[in-house]
């Protein structure tokens, strides 16, 4: 078993899932992937378990995303891009089996949720967030684009709020979480701890509730109503800006707000990100609009294994992770430069 997760069951019929890989903040690897995919195809079955805790080791992070590195690296090595295939395809049939899961799975979402850790925990039942979550897509950063399932559940947000979120990887809040959809309850860090252990120590075994319904009243003793989402008072701006069906219109719209600092923020966050990544990742959350998140994950794949063929990703993770300059040289230097083909050709099978 990896050393990098922990299974354990009460016997109060809790599965517990702990992503034990604290000192890179419970970033995703294969073997955590592949881990958690079969245990919870075996709890599946076992009567002995009623629901799931999902939860991330330390108090820093529930998952800081996909182990990036280890993708990077994968340009070098002779299997490299098979491998990565084959994590992006366990990573999403995970995320999907926690969204379709019979039992309910309790999601604790404190400190960095991210990418990876996002997708794993859309799904869960009972997602909770703190006062000291961050929440963020950040996959435009490095030149890639917000998988996961994201651009689906993301293009279900209030307004174009979704939108924003994945093209400037802004860093969110738990009630900006709760406003996007994106989690459920809101309560202080500190009350983590006697949440967790009361759940534990409650008998979930024999419950003749429903069993989502029983979790909702156990939870109302330790939520709290969370403050004004920032995301939500910023709306009306982020839907004048980014309805537009372009990135050349939304970056367009947002400088031409003289006087507008928000806007102006905007626009040169935009101006940062690799112009490829924003272009396909916004046909993508376009399409996926209409999609499935079935459908959103196919799409998913494709497009991941394209950036994984492209310069731009490993020059993004360079610049970001490896280098750490933050001085992305990337192949097109502005958004107006990259032709609408290129971006549309991310989407055709291999």
């Amino acid at each position: 078993m990896s050393t990098n997760m922990r299974f354990e069951k009460s016997d109060t019929g809790v599965g517990i899932i702990t992503l034990a890989r604290e000192k890179a903040l419970n970033s995703l690897s294969y073997d955590m992937v592949s881990g958690m995919l079969a245990q919870l195809q075996q709890w599946k079955q076992d009567d002995e378990v009623a629901l799931v805790l999902l939860e991330g080791a330390g108090s820093k992070a529930f998952c800081a995303g996909g182990d990036i590195k280890a993708l990077y690296s994968a340009r070098d090595s002779k299997n490299g891009l098979e491998e990565a295939k084959h994590f992006f395809a366990h990573e999403y049939e995970l995320d999907l089996l926690v969204a379709t899961y019979p039992k309910p799975i309790v999601a604790l979402l404190d400190g960095i949720v991210m990418g990876g850790g996002v997708g794993l925990s859309y799904g869960a039942s009972h997602r909770i967030v703190t006062d000291t979550t961050k929440w963020s897509m950040p996959e435009m950063n490095i030149s890639f684009f917000p998988d996961v399932g994201a651009c689906y559940f993301l293009s279900l947000a209030p307004g174009y709020t979704g939108r924003y979120a994945a093209l400037t990887a802004a860093m969110l809040t738990g009630e900006d979480a709760i406003f996007l959809g994106c989690a459920d309850y809101y309560t202080k860090k500190e009350t983590m701890e006697p949440l967790r252990s009361q759940l534990l120590n409650t008998d979930w075994t024999n419950s003749e509730q429903d069993l989502n319904q029983a979790l909702h009243l156990f939870l109302q003793s330790f939520i709290a109503e969370p403050p004004k989402s920032e995301l939500a008072m910023l709306q009306a701006k982020i839907d004048e800006h980014f309805s537009h069906k372009t990135v050349e219109a939304i970056i367009a719209s947002l400088e031409e707000a003289k006087g507008d600092e928000f806007a102006q923020d905007c626009a040169n966050i935009l101006r940062s990100k690799s112009p490829l990544s924003l272009k396909v990742t916004l046909a993508h959350l376009k399409q996926s609009k209409t999609s499935t998140l079935e459908e959103t994950y196919e799409t998913d794949k494709r497009l991941a294994l394209r950036f994984l063929r492209c310069d731009d990703f490993y020059e993004g993770v360079r610049s970001v992770l490896i280098d750490k300059t933050r001085m992305p040289k990337y192949q097109y230097k502005t958004i107006e430069e990259v032709p609408d083909e290129l971006a549309l050709s991310f989407f055709r099978e291999l």
